[in-house]
């Protein structure tokens, strides 16, 4: 309790001072504190901010660690570029924020980019902020790749899911497992080592595969894409019950954590925009770089009314 009351009490406490230091200089007609009074306010808000959000992220899972995983869509060279430059930003983001980050699994496109990566999000509340990003990502830019410089679309796919505790019980059985090894590979061992013992296990009664190649043995690789699994087994029937509870209460529609949530847009214009909230920027490069929170702070804001979870249900 104390731990979250002292924050609180800490910002309390500063705009005590700051009211204080504008008192002062109103009182010695002193105009030099203006510039301290406004950076204290600006340095006030911004926390005012992250304790809101910290209030918002009650979840279950909320203060978990992230496991995201981001697939291109189709068209090729392209939609593997962008799964890439996603990945860049949010390895970005993750740094911006102190958080650690560890890339468990990267397929490389035919000739560039990703076809699909997971990677592991480690720190406070990372899941809580990062199901923001749940959904479909969209692109528009002039083709790298295309000789005649036409302006292309691509889209890739982003999804979060809480890292577990080892207690939580799932059911799984060895003989539901296939697990494969195979060489790993990556783009010129800039994300994973290259051995022996990547490691692909197949869920057969769901079909789920998750696979770990940046170990340097089997066994923790095997042990890293075991956590993987059952990570995405329980989040698989978190999900189910949410899509029952929806029914139940005659919700139109099913929960859909497939739909296009973002459009960045670098040719003719340049605009970032979230279609969920309506929040945009012109500054796209610095969102490319890892500057996301806007839009996640106002997506965990509209979920203030529901349960928090990413639904709204």
């Amino acid at each position: 309790m104390r731990l979250e009351v002292e924050p609180w009490e800490q910002l309390s406490a500063r705009l005590s001072d700051l009211e204080t230091l504008v008192e002062l200089g109103l009182e010695e007609g002193d105009d030099s504190v203006e510039a301290e009074i406004e950076e204290g306010l600006a340095q006030a808000r911004r926390d005012l901010r992250q304790l809101e959000l910290a209030t918002i992220l009650s979840g279950e899972y909320d203060s978990s660690n992230a496991i995201m995983s981001i697939n291109a869509g189709a068209g090729g060279d392209e939609a593997c570029d962008w799964a890439e430059m996603l990945l860049r930003m949010y390895l970005r983001w993750a740094e911006r924020h102190g958080y650690g980050h560890r890339v468990v699994s990267y397929v490389p496109g035919e000739t560039a980019g990703a076809r699909n990566v997971a990677v592991d999000i480690v720190g406070p509340n990372a899941y809580g902020y990062l199901k923001a990003e749940v959904g479909v990502h969209r692109l528009v830019r002039i083709s790298p790749f295309d000789a005649n410089r036409r302006r292309h679309t691509s889209f890739a796919s982003v999804d979060v899911i809480p890292q577990i505790d080892e207690n939580v019980e799932i059911d799984l059985r060895e003989e539901d497992l296939k697990v494969d090894t195979y060489r790993s590979s990556g783009a010129g061992g800039q994300h994973v080592n290259k051995t022996d013992s990547a490691v692909r296990i197949t869920h057969l009664p769901t079909g789920i595969t998750v696979q770990c190649q940046n170990e340097r043995s089997q066994h923790a690789n095997r042990r890293t894409a075991m956590a993987h699994l059952r990570a995405r087994l329980h989040e698989l029937e978190r999900r189910k019950q949410r899509e029952e509870i929806a029914a139940l209460r005659g919700e139109q529609g099913k929960i859909e954590w497939g739909n296009q949530i973002r459009s960045y847009v670098l040719q003719p214009y340049t605009m970032v925009k979230d279609l969920r909230t309506g929040v945009e920027t012109a500054n796209v490069e610095a969102v490319l770089d890892g500057d996301l929170d806007q839009f996640i702070h106002a997506y965990l804001q509209s979920l203030a009314g529901g349960n928090g979870d990413g639904t709204g249900a």
